[in-house]
Order: C-alpha cells, then sequence, then structure tokens
C-alpha cells in the first residue's frame, strides 16, 4: 500500500426514516468512518429524529453532503460498490463485503477514491443506480430472508472495512486499560511458568494422596494425568496459581483441624 489510504464514501439512496440515517452514521463512527452522502432523503435535511438515533455520531450528520441524485454523489469517486439483496441480471462481478473492503483497500491506498451505494429501506436500489456500480456486494446471509435494515448493511460494510484497513481494537480503548486484542488476558498478573505449574500440581498431589482420593495406586499415574491436563487447559496467570494453592492449603488446614478435634 502507498501513501495515506482514504476513507471511503458511504452514500445512502433516498433514505426513508431519519433513525435509520442516524443509525448508519453510529454504524460508520464505530468503524472509524466518517464521509456520509445523502442523496434526497425522504423525510428532508437536516432530521432531528437521524441525530437522536446517532447516539453521539453527530459529527458525521453535521458534515454529511447532501445530492439531488446518485450521478451527482458519485461523480468524483474513481471505484463504486453498489449493495443489493437481489441477484440482478447485469454482467457485473458480484463481491462479499468482505472482499469490497479489500479492493477498496488497496484502491484507496493508491489515491483512489471509492463509495459504497446504499438503497432505501424499501425497496433498495433501482437497476440504473446498481449499473453505475463497478460491483454488487452481496452479504452472505440466509437466503429465504436475506434483506437488511439499511443500518445493518452500512455495519457489514464498515466493519469489514476496518478489519482490512487498520489495526481495529475489541470494544472501548481507555486511558486505564488500553486497546484490547483477540486473545488470553492476564489483567495485571502473567502468565504461569511451567515450574509454577509443577509446584501447584504437586502440592495438590501430596493433600489428594493424604485424604485418600488418589486411591487405588494403580489408577494413580492416569488419575493425576488427567487433573494435570485439567488444570494445564485452563491457561493459568501467575496470580491464579498462587490463588489455587491457597485454595489448596486453606482445604487441607481445615481438614486437619478437623480430624484433630476431640
Amino acid at each position: 500500500m502507498s501513501g495515506k489510504t482514504t476513507l471511503p464514501a458511504f452514500i445512502l439512496v433516498t433514505p426513508q426514516l431519519g433513525e435509520n440515517i442516524g443509525a448508519a452514521a453510529r454504524a460508520m463512527a464505530n468503524f472509524g468512518l466518517s464521509e456520509m452522502r445523502l442523496v434526497a432523503p425522504r423525510d428532508g435535511w437536516p432530521n432531528e429524529k437521524a441525530r437522536q438515533a446517532a447516539s453521539g455520531a453527530d459529527h458525521i450528520l453535521k458534515n454529511a453532503q447532501l445530492y439531488e441524485d446518485v450521478g451527482a454523489a458519485v461523480a468524483d469517486l474513481n471505484w463504486l460498490a453498489a449493495t443489493t439483496a437481489r441477484p440482478r441480471d447485469m454482467a457485473k462481478r458480484v463481491m462479499t463485503p468482505s472482499q469490497a473492503a479489500r479492493e477498496m483497500v488497496a484502491r484507496s491506498g493508491r489515491g483512489e477514491r471509492c463509495g459504497v451505494l446504499f438503497g432505501p429501506e424499501r425497496s433498495g436500489l433501482n437497476n440504473d443506480d446498481v449499473a453505475i456500480g463497478d460491483v454488487i456486494v452481496m452479504a452472505p446471509v440466509a437466503p429465504d430472508f436475506a434483506s437488511l435494515n439499511l443500518a445493518q448493511a452500512v455495519l457489514l460494510v464498515a466493519y469489514e472495512w476496518l478489519k482490512h484497513a487498520g489495526t481495529p481494537t475489541l470494544g472501548r480503548a481507555t486511558a486505564h486499560d488500553g486497546p484490547t486484542q483477540p486473545g488470553q488476558h492476564y489483567r495485571h498478573s502473567r502468565p504461569a511458568t511451567k515450574a509454577e505449574l509443577l509446584g501447584l500440581f504437586e502440592h495438590l498431589e501430596r493433600e489428594l494422596d493424604k485424604s485418600g482420593f488418589l486411591h487405588p495406586p494403580e489408577k494413580r499415574p492416569v488419575m493425576v494425568r488427567n487433573i494435570r491436563n485439567m488444570l494445564g487447559r485452563m491457561g493459568a496467570s501467575e496470580q491464579e496459581v498462587r490463588t489455587l494453592r491457597g485454595i489448596v492449603a486453606a482445604l487441607a488446614h481445615a481438614h486437619k483441624r478437623e480430624n484433630e478435634a476431640p
């Protein structure tokens, strides 16, 4: 990828409900997108219901560009994807949201301007609008219920964009927690070492021997291996190992006092 990646424009064609425009803006903000273009929204613009549904993504609505027709809305773009839930009788390449996102990332990195067309809630894009697109984008959905809400469609494409364009984090990044990535998290601890795990195993096994749990003797090796495998699957932190050893010690002490009671 060369140069700075230019964010794609999301073009909502004749959206019918302000609530859906606001929800679409919220979905865009979730995944780092900011350029919304509106083509002849049915209830006019600006729209208070859109602002309420945006849940804080007001900057996207405030900067949304208004157009009278699709041609004007896409005039400056080099590459355009048209979303639809229906196969059209057109000789046109079909992509999934993930494939379209990869294409946009590559083209944007070369300095091209990209955009995605989304149709009105009731009927979707008409054939003339789809024909303007370089590709058709269809989401992998259940074939007997393929229709998506406008904001859902926006979210799917926006999610794939960020996944391919940047380094997304899981959930909210705060000054206290920082960004979150997939995988096991140990908070303020660290993964336990094998020595610490072996210490736990041996401590537990000593107490189980005393209690008579690991009997009869001929079954002890298999029982020990099963216990070690079970505990090993935890992926325990150093703090968790210390906690478990504390539990074993507390139970052993209680058992000893029980046996010593008159």
